[in-house]
């Protein structure tokens, strides 16, 4: 019999139970030992996989930007306004991410996509240039924070203001 990483599993679970809380009642509301119950685990187990509340979040951020970016690459892009707009798409379609870009969670969002390389990774997808990624990263989470007011306006911004500038980072 071969030894089965179990790690993972519990991993998930937390990190989806996690996920669930936040889009429920936002980022900063919810406390581990709720999402232990919801994860259906211990708090020691929780512990185990997630020293503090800041270590879960950044997990949960870093596991939800390679799952963007594998759906926004699956769409195969054509412009660096095609990939922002469908990151916006990606992320305001989903309740667990959403909820990162309300107030108050907005200005931790902000800190986490400038920390995480997962994040940052995301970024370089669209411009090789790793500061014109990071830029653009913050773009991304500007548009999320405060939207325009539909999606022709956001295209229309992209266009007129990012595409231009990514182009000329572009080697």
């Amino acid at each position: 019999m071969s030894w089965v990483d179990r790690r993972t599993p519990a991993v998930e679970r937390i990190l989806d139970a996690a996920g669930g809380l936040f889009a429920e009642r936002g980022v900063d509301a919810v406390a581990m030992g709720e999402i232990a119950v919801a994860a259906g685990c211990s708090r020691a187990t929780l512990y185990r996989y997630f020293p503090d509340r800041p270590a879960l979040q950044l997990a949960f951020v870093q596991r939800e930007a390679v799952r963007v970016g594998a759906s926004v690459a699956a769409e195969a892009p054509a412009t660096v306004t095609d990939g922002v707009l469908a990151t916006l798409r990606h992320v305001r379609a989903a309740p667990a991410l959403a909820a990162w870009f309300r107030e108050p969670d907005a200005a931790r969002t902000a800190d986490l996509a400038q920390g995480s390389e997962v994040v940052q990774a995301l970024g370089l997808t669209m411009a090789p240039d790793p500061e014109a990624a990071r830029w653009l990263v913050r773009v991304i989470v500007s548009l999320l924070t405060v939207p325009g007011g539909d999606v022709a306006e956001e295209r229309r911004l992209v266009e007129r203001f990012v595409a231009p500038v990514i182009a000329l980072t572009s080697p």
